[in-house]
This record gives C-alpha cells, structure tokens and sequence, in this order.
C-alpha cells in the first residue's frame, strides 16, 4: 500500500475519533463556537497524526490510546493555524481551498476557537481513555505544553512576527522555524515512544529524526510559497516574499535552501537505522516531505 493511500487511511481513523469528541462537546458548546472549532479541525492531510501513530507502532503500541493521542495534537496544531490566518498574524483568507475561520464566522468566533481547540487537546490528553497510566499522560501532558507554548511553537510565532523588521540571518531563522513549526512535528514523533514507555536512547533519536523533519517541512512550505500556485496550495502564495519574511530562501537562496532541505531528510532518515524495516513509514514520511506538492 502506498503511503498517500497509508496517510489517507490514517487521516480516516484520527477524524473517526475527533468526530467523537467533538460530539461528545456538542450539548454544552455554543453553537456558533462549534461551528467555528469543525470548521478549523476538519480537513488537512494529517502528517503529525500519522507521525504518532507511525512512532507508536515501533514499539508495538496501538489503538484508541494512541489514536487520541494523535486527535489531541491535531487540536493543537488547527488551532494554530486558527490564530494564524487572523488579521493581526498572516492575515490569510484562505485554508485548504475554503474561506478561512475568520471570514466565514468573524474574528471573534475564530479567536475563540482556537483557545478551545488548545485546551480541548489536554483534556483529551488527561482522560483516562488516553492511558490507565497517569504518569505517562502527564508526560504527554507536559512534552506538549512545551512544545506549544512559549518555547516551541508560540515563541516560534513570535519570532516570525518580529523577523519581518529585521533581516535575519540562517541561524535565526532556524531557530525560529524550529520552534514555531518543528516543535510540534518533534513531539508528534516521540509521542509514541512516551506511549511505548521506550528507552531513552530510542525516544532521543525519535525526537532527532522529528527536529530535522519539522525543519525540513518549514523549507518545504517555504519553496512552494515561492514555486507553488494557489490552486495547488488552496491558499494564497508569494505572500511570504511580499511580506518580507524571514525565511532560509531570503538568507540563502532557493537553490541552497533545497539543499539544506534534501540534508535535513538525510539527517532524519539517518535516525531511523537502528529500526530497520520497522521504521519503513517515518521514513516514507521524510520522503514525502522531500517531494510535496502541496
């Protein structure tokens, strides 16, 4: 089975389960909030659920725990997409070829949701659903935190913000992409070993291989801002250039930020060896994100 199809098939479950918990919401909710949190949660491709649950699988771990898991980080990460598109951050009107959340149900609305879908991931996380064990939900619970919050993603968001006056160097913008987008894919790949009670020697090379992943990704996202047209991407491009962004493109150049793209793979890919064929679908994901599209 091919790993569109694999990814496909992944995204299926996750929604299966998000569809669940969102239902279960549904009485107390608002409806106009409801609204707004499926109108942000429903659709994407679902990369750093299907990276859970890849991760998860190395040590033998499936099922609703792990599938819960996945739900609650894609919570996290529709959220940030929510508060990005706003006015006050990218200001986009368009996500995966729709009107965006703010658009279609005002900034408020959009605002909202977000900071619902955000402490909704760590309810799912604490529930017993997720684990009999209490210890490791708190280390979900906590890992998570991090990489969301002020050291990882958010940070990261508010690096991107201030780079646009300045112009950044490699390093910066590195860090900078590290944290606002690697964060959460480096979580998404050791979510499974916490689920796994792995080694730590395992857990620390997943969490590698997710680093130079989500650093891969951003150069990714990057080149077809530059090279892709909105058709394929279902949302505006060229907006980075135009807003002046600090991207590895402005500092190095499209040619050299492929590059350091295609190495960043190589670096993740290299993590994985010690598992062998076990590790076929974290690789396949590297190999997407080398090849994307869209």
């Amino acid at each position: 089975m091919g790993f569109e199809t694999e990814l496909k098939k992944a995204a299926t479950r996750v929604e299966g389960v998000l569809e669940g918990i969102v239902a279960e919401t549904a009485d107390e909710t608002p409806a106009h909030l409801l609204a707004t949190m499926r109108h942000g949660l429903f659709g994407g491709k679902r990369i750093r659920p299907f990276l859970v649950l890849a991760s998860a699988r190395l040590f033998g771990v499936d099922g609703v725990g792990v599938l819960r898991v996945a739900a609650a980080l894609e919570c996290v990460h529709c959220y940030s997409l929510l508060h990005d598109d706003l006015p006050a951050m990218d200001d986009d009107d368009m996500r995966r070829g729709r009107p965006t959340a703010h658009i279609a149900f005002g900034e408020a609305a959009a605002i909202l949701a977000g900071d619902a879908l955000l402490t909704l991931a760590f309810e799912i996380l604490a529930g017993p659903r997720t684990h009999h064990d209490a210890g490791i939900r708190a280390d979900l619970v906590l890992h998570l935190a991090r990489a969301a919050g002020a050291r990882g993603m958010a940070g990261g968001q508010m690096l991107d913000l201030d780079a646009a006056a300045r112009n950044e160097d490699e390093a910066a913008v590195m860090r900078m992409q590290a944290m606002k987008t690697g964060a959460l894919i480096a979580y998404a790949a050791t979510a499974g070993a916490i689920l796994g009670a792995a080694a730590t020697a395992d857990r620390a090379r997943l969490g590698r291989y997710g680093q130079a992943l989500g650093a891969a990704f951003q150069i990714g996202d990057d080149l077809l801002d530059c090279e892709a047209t909105p058709g394929e991407m279902g949302k505006a491009t060229g907006k980075d250039a135009a807003a002046g962004k600090a991207t590895l493109i402005a500092a190095l150049g499209a040619n050299a930020a492929r590059a350091r793209r295609d190495a960043l793979i190589a670096e993740a890919k290299s993590q994985l060896e010690p598992f062998g064929e076990a590790a076929a679908a974290l690789t396949a994901v590297a190999d997407f994100v080398m090849r994307r599209r869209k």
